[in-house]
């Protein structure tokens, strides 16, 4: 089958536009964040796509509103045996181990935690989470040493903070960069997209037309990165 796409922004959201043989025009709403496709037959007008969408508001914003409040990762209990994700890689979890120390070491396909014999779950979870945090804020330095002459902007700060919502966001006239330190447990491809997308903004706030094309100079397969980070695991698996 024969697919062309493009991108529009309508009533201030953005849409992939997805060209392809079919018969009739379909609008989805992906999780996790609620990222609205077209899919149009090849001869559809822009004009065609804008008012369907347009249309269909009221429905889209619905669609992304419930995705937007899900919880979407089921609470792990820190418990052997549990699926933890590193760098987008799959571990089995063993708490087994313990110390005056608290450490946190993947290997081979098991993730350490390591924490006093007497810490809670709480305690466990925390240690975990300070230590994706690490991983995130250490995998960062690099990615805008490469990127930033790229670009050709300078990030003025990196926070790596928790949001339910978003894998990051930029705060452009403070040049600040906010990362999810859950992007520490997704492929590294993942981060890079992420940290040229929110350096992009800070030529374009928006996502509109020409900050698309923007990407598409900096990072030909941002698409493929961003659903590759939008498709990842964020719930608990049974370990087979």
């Amino acid at each position: 089958m024969n697919t062309a796409s493009s991108y529009l922004t309508v009533a201030g959201l953005g849409v992939d536009v997805i060209y392809k043989d079919i018969k009739n025009l379909h609008i989805s709403v992906y999780p996790p964040v609620g990222r609205v496709r077209v899919a149009a037959p090849a001869s559809t007008s822009e004009d065609t796509i804008r008012l369907a969408v347009v249309q269909r508001l009221s429905w889209i914003k619905r669609q992304r509103e419930q995705l937007q409040k899900a919880d979407r990762q089921s609470v792990r209990k820190m418990q052997s045996g549990e699926t933890h994700y590193v760098w987008g890689q799959r571990y089995r979890l063993d708490i087994s181990k313990t110390s005056g120390n608290y450490h946190v070491e993947p290997k081979g396909q098991t993730l350490w935690v390591t924490t006093p014999a007497d810490a809670d779950a709480e305690t466990k979870r925390a240690t975990l989470d300070r230590w994706y945090r690490r991983e995130l804020k250490a995998a960062v330095p690099a990615l805008l040493s490469k990127w930033q002459p790229v670009i050709g902007v300078e990030a003025g700060k990196i926070i790596v903070r928790r949001m339910k919502t978003k894998w990051g966001t930029c705060v452009a006239h403070s040049r600040t960069i906010w990362l999810n330190p859950e992007l520490a447990k997704k492929n590294p491809r993942c981060l890079e997209y992420i940290v040229v997308h929110e350096l992009t903004h800070l030529h374009e706030r928006s996502h509109n037309e020409r900050f698309v094309a923007l990407m598409d100079q900096y990072l030909p397969d941002w698409r493929a990165r961003r659903d590759e980070l939008n498709d990842a695991p964020l719930a608990d698996e049974d370990w087979e």
